[in-house]
């Protein structure tokens, strides 16, 4: 069986900080992997050495990965992707709502709707987050 997973390239080594505040939104077990501390270290130069060469989050029904090394398109690929979550009831939206909106920026508030009740958010890692569940 196939699955499909995120896996997010940050900007300013903010992997490890991003990937932390996203177990606290979502939980789920964190792993990180310096660049320093890592089989690969001898291929990257000394400015990269604290940055995150491999982040894996993993709960029951989800996988985030991420790292801090650099990509030539990250320009090009910043906003065009959104995750989404899909959550049991209004109150768990409204709560990761909350979590996700700290520093960042209110896209859509919560709103019910046909389908549902949804919101959208920019997070503080620039990363936009739709939130959902078809309680109305």
């Amino acid at each position: 069986m196939s699955k499909i997973s995120a896996y997010i390239n940050f900007k300013n080594n903010q992997c490890a900080e991003a990937m932390t505040f996203y177990q606290s939104v979502l939980g789920g077990e964190l792993s990180l992997m310096p660049v320093k501390d890592s089989p690969m270290k001898e291929n990257f130069p000394g400015e990269l050495q604290q940055g995150i060469l491999h982040a894996n989050l993993t709960g029951s029904d989800f996988n985030l990965l991420g790292t801090d090394m650099p990509n030539s398109n990250i320009e090009a690929v910043v906003g065009l992707l959104s995750l989404t979550i899909t959550c049991a009831n209004k109150a768990e939206v409204n709560q990761k709502f909350a979590d996700l909106a700290k520093g960042g920026k209110v896209v859509h508030e919560v709103m019910t709707f046909f389908a549902g009740t949804m919101g959208n958010v920019i997070d503080k890692y620039g990363i936009g987050w739709g939130i959902f569940t078809d309680e109305k």
